[in-house]
């Protein structure tokens, strides 16, 4: 089952669902709206390897906005710092994002639950298209977990992406064992 608005506020109140910052106007009927934070990133080299710890450079979105081009993978962020302790959270892209060619996400849409951090977005683009930092970008949706949690993302020691940040985070695959 999905969250609805209500109970959406309902878990913000017991503390089991956190986004900061937090704005009214952002929740839907059954989502809550997130935003393009101010940092963007892209692989130093074209070539990634999978065993490889491949470097990223960060960069600002100028305040007049940035031109994404098809055929490079980007690495964007949420402004929203998010918790979630309950539920099982879910970013897709919005339908406005989606009519502009802009995929927010090439695999990672489902967070753990005890997830606690920004969501680093996998940018690309259909044409070349002008984002600006700050414009709503995706919408978080709220499962309902069947079942106690063992062990909660944010307390697993081989956790990759647990360390809080605002810029993207490039990709963990070399920690992998294979």
């Amino acid at each position: 089952m999905i969250l609805s608005d209500k109970r959406i506020l309902e878990e913000i109140d017991k503390g089991t669902i956190i986004i900061e910052p937090f704005k009214p106007e952002c929740l839907g009927t059954n989502s809550y709206d997130v935003h393009l934070g101010k940092y963007l990133a892209t692989y130093k080299d074209r070539v990634l390897d999978a065993k490889t710890h491949n470097k990223i450079e960060h960069f600002e979105i100028p305040k007049d906005g940035y031109v994404l081009q098809p055929g490079t993978l980007y690495l964007g962020v949420t402004l929203e710092y998010t918790e979630t302790h309950a539920h099982v959270p879910f970013l897709e892209g919005k339908s406005s994002t989606g009519r502009l060619g802009i995929d927010i996400h090439a695999t990672a849409g489902k967070g753990d639950v005890g997830f606690c951090n920004t969501w680093t977005l996998e940018i690309s683009c259909a044409q070349p298209v002008r984002i600006y930092a700050g414009m709503p970008i995706g919408q978080l949706i709220y499962f309902v977990v069947e079942g106690s949690i063992e062990t909660m993302y944010n307390a697993k020691n081989n956790a990759k992406y647990n360390n809080k940040t605002t810029k993207p985070v490039e990709s963990m695959m070399w920690k992998n064992k294979f």
